[in-house]
């Protein structure tokens, strides 16, 4: 029998530090590595001969990493790229993933990490052909799910891996943190993203409204149906329904809920025949189940059901460090639906928002900015353009962040730092983010000394 032989590594990167060291460390497990240090030196490597796998970096010295990843899936779709970048932000993220990158790792990194995702591609490669880029016939309204914070970027990429398959997935969070929007993003990723994503709060309707409104009823079922009507998971048959708030259902509810998910098919109400359906479920809740379940009020069978995958999205309180990013997302896209020139927050506005607990996280956020872009007089959002309870959690000498009383100067030096990671190290763009002149960035990175030098130049 012919030897297997052993899988392949591509590595583009010029960084000969970082080359060198995964160069060694997959030799020394076996791996055939070849090295390249600029975009286009990769691109001819991979025209050459296939590889099982390839390292990426985002930043090159002759072409963006997001392009050489864009070439690299023209040349052979099939080969599992790997994106690394020191900028972990989602947006990087939903760009390398978008155009079809396998996964996404963050510099520095830890080596068993990395290690353990590239045996993950040389797998996929090895047992069947990846199947192309979901994103790039995706729908490109999803866009909003922003954050520098790493739960955030681990959370994208895990949205990406099981948007193609058909597994329940749980989403736990917060109210306001976005969970319809993140069922929308697996919709959207997934092979059944041409079908319908049908969307139901189960608080909103009576037990017997709820029932009727996902599983239809024959006519004359009840009092009022003059007519037959299909019910949501029917209208959502082939594509996803997201049921919202499901631990809000009862435990009749429940277990007619588990019979669908167990049988794949729907009862209408008054029907005897049963009728199967081809749904994948995401279910969203901002309860603890499990506490529910220990009570009794909610089914463990439905909850094991339920839970195959679990997305926890974090409150905003807990990655204060996205927020002037979500500010900015926020403020450019209402500007633009009022037609208003509007360039940022004043440092002063900035500090308040970055103060508040966020109690309605993103979705308070928001409402905050449409409120502020409303209000503003001239250029830049300032503290008067806030709402009073907002700026009410600020003194003069400190701002309350992550749970402790800071000196302004300190809170100040930590939003500059913060700002500039969320611009890749980009200080014209942090500066426009900060609402401040370039130079003004540049003789605050003095004052801060070395420290803020030191991630100022993260961009090269």
């Amino acid at each position: 029998m012919t030897p297997r032989r052993p899988p392949s590594l591509l590595l583009i990167d010029d960084d000969e530090g970082t080359s060198g060291l995964l160069r060694e460390l997959f030799h020394g497990d076996g791996y055939e590595v070849a090295v390249a240090a600029t975009g286009t030196e990769g691109l001819r490597l991979a025209a050459e001969r296939p590889y099982d796998a390839i390292l990426c970096d985002v930043l090159l010295p002759d072409i963006d990493g997001v392009e050489v990843l864009r070439r690299l899936r023209r040349i052979d779709p099939d080969t599992p790229v790997i994106i690394m970048t020191a900028f972990g932000t989602v947006e990087m993220a939903m760009r390398a993933l978008d155009e079809g990158a396998f996964d996404y790792v963050r510099k520095p990194f830890a080596i068993e990490a990395v290690r353990t995702c590239v045996a993950r591609a040389v797998e996929r490669r090895r047992q069947a052909p990846i199947p192309a880029a979901l994103a790039a016939e995706a729908a490109p309204g999803v866009r909003a799910i922003l954050g520098s914070h790493p739960a955030m970027v681990d959370l994208y990429k895990l949205v990406f891996r099981v948007a193609g398959t058909k597994s329940p997935v749980l989403i736990e969070g917060e109210s306001g943190t976005g969970k319809e929007l993140l069922a929308r993003t697996i919709h959207e990723h997934s092979p059944r993203r041409g079908r319908p994503f049908v969307a139901v709060n189960c608080t909103s309707l009576a037990e017997t409204l709820l029932e009727s409104e996902l599983f239809g009823h024959v006519r004359g079922a009840f009092t009022g149906a003059v007519e037959r009507r299909p019910g949501l998971f029917l209208e959502a048959n082939r594509g996803t329904i997201f049921l919202d708030e499901v631990g809000d259902m009862s435990l009749a509810m429940q277990a007619k809920l588990l019979r669908v998910l167990q049988e794949q098919e729907v009862k209408p109400v008054g029907g005897g025949e049963t009728i199967p359906v081809d749904v994948r479920i995401v279910a969203a809740t901002h309860r603890d189940l499990s506490a529910l379940v220990s009570s009794g009020r909610f089914r463990e069978d439905l909850y094991y059901r339920l839970r195959v995958v679990v997305l926890r999205v974090p409150p905003l309180r807990e990655r204060r460090e996205d927020i002037p990013l979500l500010a900015e997302h926020f403020l450019r896209r209402f500007a633009a639906l009022s037609q208003r020139r509007l360039q940022g927050f004043s440092p002063g506005a900035m500090n308040a928002l970055l103060a508040y607990r966020w109690p309605g996280n993103v979705r308070e956020l928001e409402n905050v900015v449409d409120r502020a872009v409303a209000l503003a007089p001239g250029s830049l959002v300032g503290v008067g353009d806030i709402p009073e309870e907002i700026v009410a959690t600020s003194s003069p000498g400190a701002i309350v962040m992550t749970g402790e009383s800071l000196p302004l100067d300190e809170v100040v030096r930590r939003h500059v730092l913060a700002v500039l990671r969320v611009a890749g190290g980009n200080k014209s763009r942090a500066a426009k983010l900060l609402g401040v002149p370039r130079r003004s960035l540049y003789r605050m990175l003095e004052r801060f000394g070395s420290e803020g030098n030191g991630r100022a130049n993260v961009a090269h």
